[in-house]
């Protein structure tokens, strides 16, 4: 059957009747920001200290736009008669995002949790050199990963936080240990003085000297009392 001619064309006018009425939906970028899903593929932060250059990421981006550069230090022995180790140090991180397909590749092999993605995605520019950014530009977008979601109720806690927590509790176990014990002591010390103060015997004190107002008065306010005059005949009814 031949098709009605003019159907499509009515068709097409009852779609674009039917999208006048509804609530138009275009945001005004840049004047107003586009909300994002928390985990958009925007860049690739960088969480610098994780990192033990151990090349994985770079050997398996498909793109091979990963560049890392590294050079090893001897480190001291942790106790006396221990031995030297060699460890690698960081000296370049850089993703060249002209390349980058953005496929997670890098992120999802990391061992140690050093890679992580951003929703930052106004990273533009003019010449496609600049799309090179290096660790410095990695690590400012770090912290603008946003926090992993909440676990379900009954899914079991990470490794990583019930080793942390563990080590948390011994170590707070342990002042607490310390403290008390120390305490302890202090008490003892403290009975120990008490009781040699104790033990101390007290030493007798010399009598104090009476008051003048005590002793005896053998004389008058004005002077001592004046000798008796031998010279004086004696009266009578005096012997």
């Amino acid at each position: 059957m031949a098709p009605i001619p003019g159907s499509g064309l009515a068709k097409g006018l009852a779609v674009t009747l039917r999208t006048m009425t509804r609530k138009t939906v275009t945001e005004q970028y840049p004047d107003a920001q586009p909300e994002l899903p928390p985990r958009t593929r925007g860049v690739i932060g960088l969480f610098e200290e994780n990192c033990t250059v151990c090349m994985l990421c770079a050997r398996e981006c498909p793109d091979w736009c990963i560049y890392i550069d590294s050079h090893k230090e001897t480190v001291p022995p942790a106790a006396p008669g221990g031995r030297e180790r060699s460890r690698n140090v960081l000296d370049r991180f850089a993703i060249d995002f002209s390349l980058c397909m953005y496929c997670g590749i890098c992120i999802e092999v990391c061992p140690f949790d050093a890679l992580f993605w951003s929703p930052e995605f106004e990273y533009a520019e003019t010449d496609i050199r600049d799309l090179t950014h290096e660790r410095d530009k990695l690590r400012e977008w770090m912290w603008t990963v946003p926090a992993p979601p909440a676990l379900d109720p009954g899914a079991e806690e990470p490794k990583e936080i019930a080793a942390a927590r563990k080590s948390a509790e011994k170590l707070a176990a342990a002042q607490a240990e310390s403290a008390a014990q120390s305490e302890s002591a202090a008490q003892a010390e403290s009975a120990a003085q008490a009781e040699s103060a104790d033990q101390v015997q007290p030493q007798t004190e010399p009598a104090a000297e009476p008051p003048s107002s005590a002793r005896p008065h053998t004389g008058t306010a004005a002077g001592p009392e004046p000798e008796p005059d031998t010279n004086r005949k004696p009266q009578e009814g005096e012997s």
